[in-house]
């Protein structure tokens, strides 16, 4: 029976990620995320998981490990922040070209330099076309239930690819929310047990990760495409079955105010929840406007923005990276070029917002949407803007 907790949110996932029944963890520490390792190990050492907990020197070692692990047949998890997840650059595409489910949480931290600890979405960003299924959580809730939604994912037959599971340091790392966890049970029954497709073993020797040349690569990166995109099938029915054993509704893009919006603001993670806010308020005032949170970020879901953005003239993207050089923020591309040959597609905007945790409250997403209104007349000369930048 599921328990209702008041917990921080970091403590929480780890508590999530054990009753998955992992094998191997193997992870290093780094702010904000280090909350989520560290009580996995208390939670080793205590008896209470049989899991073979490694700490090692690195998170390209982390990393490397899980690939071995989940390589000979192994439930593999690991997490990681920013610099962390840079560092294991090398090795994230062959987790997914290898077809490893490994499963990472990712405390989202600005990206240095300058150094800063605190959160935006840039590390994730810097990895977005890496191959792994990659989502992200709103609330402390979601990142219960995602992370144990996130190991059935990885490890169905149809997909067998690694996933990866952002909620904003601090903004949730380290923030102690109500939630519902489930009991061992209830997990139990909703995951199976890991049933590998092709295991390494000395007693049966495979090769895996080998050489490709030139006359197979493309077909190795169509095979690894295609895949990527299918999950979306399995990702679905996964959230479908969630929905029916614990009653929280999971959907690639969450819709809140959107009828009859003519403004809508595009969200991923917790600043969302702050954007509601805005949005309840202005609703009360008459303004036209909606919110959208985009879930999941890899398999992009081009279907459902399609239909979510039905009726709106003005889209504001709100992004918490900068795509430095380019056209706005990562959001906003993937976004207006997913629009791009739709005949009534809105105007798509870019505020770039909440970078290395500068706050942005109530009153500047109220900001935002009055410059929006101002769009539905007189498009501005700029697409996108870092909000907020003092001088300017």
């Amino acid at each position: 029976m599921s328990k209702r907790i008041g917990m921080e949110i970091a403590l929480a996932a780890a508590e999530a990620v054990a009753l998955c029944r992992p094998e191997v963890i193997a992870a290093y520490p780094i702010t904000p995320n280090t909350h989520i390792p560290e009580h996995l190990s208390d939670i080793v050492a205590d008896g209470r998981l049989d899991a073979e907990f490694i700490c090692v020197e690195s998170e390209h070692t982390a990393l490397s490990a899980c690939c071995g692990a989940s390589g000979t047949g192994a439930r593999a998890f690991t997490a990681t922040s920013s610099q962390g997840l840079a560092y294991m650059t090398e090795i994230i595409p062959i987790a997914s070209a290898m077809r490893l489910p490994i499963v990472m949480i990712i405390g989202n931290r600005a990206l240095s330099g300058p150094i800063n600890i605190w959160n935006d979405q840039s590390d994730v960003m810097y990895q977005r076309d890496a191959g792994w299924i990659s989502m992200f959580a709103n609330n402390g809730q979601e990142v219960i239930d995602m992370s144990i939604q996130s190991f059935k994912i990885a490890e169905h037959r149809d997909v067998m690819l690694p996933v990866n599971l952002n909620l904003d340091g601090f903004q949730l790392t380290h923030v102690v929310e109500p939630m519902e966890m489930p009991d061992q049970a209830e997990v139990d029954a909703f995951l199976p047990s890991f049933k590998p497709l092709a295991t390494l073993h000395p007693d049966k020797v495979v090769s895996m990760g080998t050489l490709g040349l030139p006359d197979i690569f493309n077909e190795a990166m169509e095979a690894k495409d295609e895949v990527l995109k299918n999950s979306r099938k399995v990702i679905l029915d996964v959230w479908k079955e969630w929905k029916q054993k614990f009653g929280r509704t999971y959907e690639p893009i969450e819709s809140c105010k959107m009828k009859g919006a003519e403004i809508a603001l595009v969200s991923m993670g917790s600043m969302g929840e702050t954007a509601e806010v805005a949005v309840d308020e202005l609703r009360k005032q008459g303004v036209p406007v909606g919110l959208l949170k985009l879930r999941l970020w890899r398999p992009f879901p081009f279907k459902d923005l399609k239909k979510a953005v039905k009726g709106v003239k003005v889209l504001v993207v709100l992004d918490r990276a900068v795509s430095f050089g380019g056209p706005g923020g990562p959001a906003f591309s993937e976004v207006r070029s997913a629009l791009y040959n739709e005949p009534d597609k809105p105007f798509v905007m870019n505020e770039i917002i909440g970078l290395g945790g500068r706050d942005v409250r109530v009153e500047d997403f109220v900001k935002i949407v009055e410059k929006a209104q101002k769009a539905l007349k007189t498009k501005p000369k700029d697409d996108y803007e870092i909000y907020g930048v003092r001088g300017s």
